[in-house]
């Protein structure tokens, strides 16, 4: 497995996912793409009478990548291959575009992400993942 993706959301889910994509992309000689959809406000204002900051969007995009950006120079010090990938779409459909665009043997991701939702098998993102991919998709479960 040459080209791994992993989706990142910073939950305990995802970072436990990145853990044992690391483990296969040293067994394998692989590449991990890390991607993180990072949710946009559509703005305006709310029924409170606040206005959302004209940057707030910005604002968001830059701690994302910033925090995405961490982590992939983290990985890199492990001394394995990794590029990073940041985007506001969807997170199925951005997985699975990604991974069909890379050609991705394997999507490597939580089974709940940060949202803190149950579901009664797999977070509503991996599920939808799993429906769509292009690609087998190996879920790990953080250690509760």
């Amino acid at each position: 497995m040459k080209t791994l993706l992993v989706p990142i959301d910073f939950s305990e889910h995802s970072t436990r996912a990145l853990d044992v994509a690391k483990q296969i992309a040293r067994l394998a000689g692989g590449k991990i793409h890390l991607l993180h959809c990072y949710q946009l406000n559509v703005g305006g204002v709310s029924p409170y009478g606040v206005t959302i900051p004209d940057d707030f969007n910005q604002r968001i995009r830059d701690a994302a990548e910033e925090q995405l950006t961490a982590l992939e120079q983290a990985v890199a010090a492990d001394g394995i291959a990794v590029e990073s990938h940041l985007t506001p779409r969807y997170p199925s459909e951005a997985i699975s575009g990604l991974a069909g665009e890379l050609g991705a043997e394997v999507i490597v991701m939580g089974t709940r992400g940060a949202t803190g939702l149950q579901h009664i098998l797999l977070g509503s993102v991996a599920e939808r993942t799993l429906r769509i991919a292009p690609c087998p998709v190996l879920t790990v479960k953080a250690d509760d």
